[in-house]
Parts: structure tokens; sequence; C-alpha cells
């Protein structure tokens, strides 16, 4: 008796594995090879390809050492918070291993000098400064299509005006215009994005919801669609400023990784923005060197295995400046404890972010 349920039991195992084998084969014949896979058959595909941000802070913030290729990322925040100058340093990052990489500027905004001065090559970065919306999406879209570029900024969805608003006239109620153009461009872009493994970074602008009497009032703008398919949004906050006696030399910022699909998400990272610098790599070190117990705080003293680099953060900063050696070894250890500073930049009640 038990035989005779064992056979029926691997017949109907064969049978299952019979259809699934021609329903398989009949998907390839209509879609073409490669169009269905079992998930672990591919170990290139389980493999996460990163660009690093140029912070080390916020590379070790994100889980994956970096933004991840193949996939959308959201980067907004306030006016003047270092968006842009985020984007230029990811630019850089990766023009740095040999990528090639494009500038969709909306907003007809860019500096080169200042690109240049963030360690942009600007005689490799193509850049597009588009009339309307829909023409800087159509530009976007076939670039990605393309498969040779590696990092495609759009600089800002608030800056792309669909071609209806820009023939209408100045004082026309252009309602959700903006947000349908988005979610369509969205849906082409997303397969073609992760096809090419061609990261889309989109900066974006916030805007004030009317009538909130409770919770954050804070939105992006573009609609819903972008949270959606973003895999990470980094929420960027000017927090202070930097002065050298009475001059402001740089602002301190806040890095708030609001959504991550590749690690866990609402870790905090702050670093210092200098003007013509960009990202204070040295500062983080000393920050994060903290952190990680890589490097000593006595009273206003900072001292790294032993021997005292500085009084005052801008001394420290500056020792490291002359001593690229010393430098050097601390990112060694902090990347060796990364766990342990990642557990310190984790937030348990995030708050502040924008509704998903």
């Amino acid at each position: 008796m038990s035989q005779t349920v064992l056979r029926l039991l691997d017949k109907a195992e064969m049978d299952k594995q019979k259809a699934l084998e021609s329903a398989l084969g009949q998907i390839e014949r209509a879609f073409g090879k490669g169009s269905i896979m079992k998930l672990g058959s591919k170990e290139a595909a389980l493999d996460i390809e990163v660009v690093s941000t140029g912070s080390l802070g916020l590379d070790i913030a994100l889980g994956i050492g970096g933004l991840p290729r193949g996939r959308i990322i959201e980067i907004y925040g306030p006016e003047s918070s270092g968006k842009t100058t985020l984007a230029l340093h990811v630019i850089a990052e990766a023009q740095r291993t040999g990528g090639t990489c494009a500038f969709v500027d909306a907003e007809h905004a860019l500096d080169p000098g200042y690109a240049r001065k963030l360690g942009v090559n600007i005689d490799d970065l193509l850049i597009s400064q588009p009339d309307a919306g829909e023409q800087a999406l159509e530009i976007a879209d076939t670039l990605v299509r393309s498969g040779a570029i590696d990092v495609l900024v759009v600089d800002s969805v608030a800056a792309l005006v669909p071609r209806a608003e820009l023939e209408g006239e100045m004082g026309d109620s252009h309602m959700g215009v903006q947000a349908r153009l988005m979610s369509q461009a969205l849906r082409k872009l997303t397969g073609s994005i992760s096809k090419s493994r061609c990261m889309v970074i989109f900066i974006n602008q916030i805007r004030m919801k009317i009538g909130v009497m409770f919770g954050n009032p804070e939105t992006t703008t573009g609609g819903n669609a972008l949270k959606f398919y973003a895999s990470v949004r980094l929420d960027i906050r000017r927090i202070g400023a930097i002065k050298e006696r009475e001059q402001v030399i740089g602002n301190q910022t806040r890095v708030k990784v609001v959504k991550n699909k590749m690690a866990p998400p609402f870790k905090v990272v702050e670093f210092d923005i200098m003007y013509g610098e960009g990202v204070s790599k040295r500062g983080e070190l000393i920050d994060l060197g903290v952190s990680a117990g890589v490097v000593e705080k006595s009273g206003s003293w900072f001292s790294h295995d032993g021997q005292r680099i500085g009084q005052g953060r801008e001394n420290a900063k500056q020792y490291l400046k002359d001593h690229p050696e010393t430098a050097d070894a601390i990112e060694r250890a902090i990347r060796g404890n990364a766990g342990l500073v990642a557990d310190a930049m984790l937030v348990t009640s995030p708050d502040g972010g924008t509704d998903e």
C-alpha cells in the first residue's frame, strides 16, 4: 500500500517537473533566452556593484559600501543643503574607476568650475540642458538604453517642466501633469536601468503640504512614483556653519538614509562640506575615528595610537592633511570597525523624513 502511494507521489512530482520545464521552454521561445531563470543560478546577479558617495561615513551608513548600480536613487533636501555637491562626488568617484557619466541639468545651474574642484573630469562629463521635462526624460531614457553610461544625474525633478505648462499662460492650472510625467517615465526607465547597470540619481526639492496639523508637512515634488521606484532615498540637510574666525568656510551637513532596499535604513551620518572643496574627508576621519575608538578624544585634544594629532577639530584636520600616512592608517582602522560605526549611526525612532 505504502509503495503504491510513493509511486503515485513520484509520478505526480515528475509530471510537475515536466510541466515546469515545458512552461520554461515556452517562455524562453517567446521572450528569448535568459528571460526566466533560477535566482541562484547566476552568481554575478547576486553581487551588488556599488559606486562610492565620496563620503566614508555615508558609504558605511548605506550598508553596502556606496550607492548601488542599476538602481534609482533620490537625493532630496532644502535649498543649499548639498544635494548637487553629493551627486557630483558620486560622479567623480565613478569617473575615478573609469566610468562614463552624464548630467541632465534641468535647472541650467551647473557650475563647471565647482565641479572640477570636487574632482569631476568635466572634459569627459556629458551634459544636457533640456528645454522641457519630456525632452529631459527622453534624453535620460536614450542614454540609459545605450548601456554605455555608469552614472546619470537628473538635477532636478522640480525643474522638469511639462511641455503643456511651458506652452500655456502664466496663470493656467496644470494639476498633476508633472506627477503623471514622472510616473510614465519611471515605468519606462526602471527595466532598462536594471539591465544596463546604470545608476540614475534624481535630485529633488522639498515643498510644504497645506493644512497639515499633525505629522511632517514636508513632501517632495513630482508625485509619489519616485518614492516607490527609488531603491535608496537620502535626506540631506544643513545643520550648522563652519567658521574660521568670523568667516563662514563651510557647512555642517546631516544625511539620513530614509529608504534603503539594500540594507537596514534610518542610519544618520554627519560630515562637513567645505566651500570649494566638497566633503571634508579629514573631518570625517576624526569623527568616525572617535566613534570606532580609533581616535582618542581627551578634552579638546585628539590623539591616535598614543600620539597627539591636534588640539581642536580644525587643528587635527590640518595635522591629517600634513601627514597623509596617519590619515590612511585611521581610514583602514575605521573600515575594519565598520560594523561598530554603523551601529552608532542607527536611529531607532526615525523622524523628520518625508512620508513614503
